[in-house]
């Protein structure tokens, strides 16, 4: 049997870290996995493949967004050829709403299977991307309770997880006892 092939996109550090955790448990149940993605060193450590490092991704604010805009494009560019390339069985996206969020509407159109895993906080802000998600994601994993029950009054397919810091900080806890 074929190993499952996944892509999985994290566009900043802390992404980086879920996206870590994420890899490390995915991997204790199935070994024979092959992931490649876009992340940073935590990414890089638990054995993935990175095709763009999280420092080529990081435009904060309105002005650095605008002086990079070709850069951005391009990476949307990069990355679609990327996931087309690699042909994976599942798309993973974390969190980076504003690149993940088109990078979904165009897999789905593509026939990839997509997962987000950490929700963007909508709920907060663009409550209307509720609507995106829906269309092109096939299961939103969140972090936070109360995620659950809003994104199942649009009729998203979602499941609570837990947050992964609560994990972070058990791993500390227990590298502490051991030392």
């Amino acid at each position: 049997m074929a190993s499952k092939k996944i892509f999985i996109l994290s566009g900043e550090a802390s992404g980086d870290l879920h996206a870590a955790n994420l890899v490390r448990e995915l991997n204790s149940l199935d070994a024979s996995l092959i992931i490649v993605g876009w992340g940073g060193d935590r990414l890089k450590a638990e054995g993935v493949e990175i095709k763009k490092h999280i420092r080529e991704l990081a435009f904060m604010g309105f002005q650095e967004v605008v002086l990079n805009i070709r850069t951005i494009l391009r990476n949307f560019k990069i990355c679609k050829s990327q996931i087309l390339e690699f042909q994976p069985d599942v798309l993973i996206l974390i969190d980076y709403p504003g690149f993940n969020l088109r990078i979904a509407e165009w897999a789905k159109a593509n026939n990839i299977r997509v997962f987000y895993y950490i929700s963007p906080q909508i709920w907060a802000w663009k409550q209307s991307r509720v609507f995106k998600i829906k269309a092109s994601v096939e299961t939103m994993y969140c972090i936070l309770p109360f995620e659950k029950a809003f994104y199942e009054k649009f009729g998203v397919e979602v499941a609570y997880l837990g947050h992964p810091l609560l994990d972070e900080t058990n791993r500390y806890k227990s590298s502490e006892n051991t030392t």
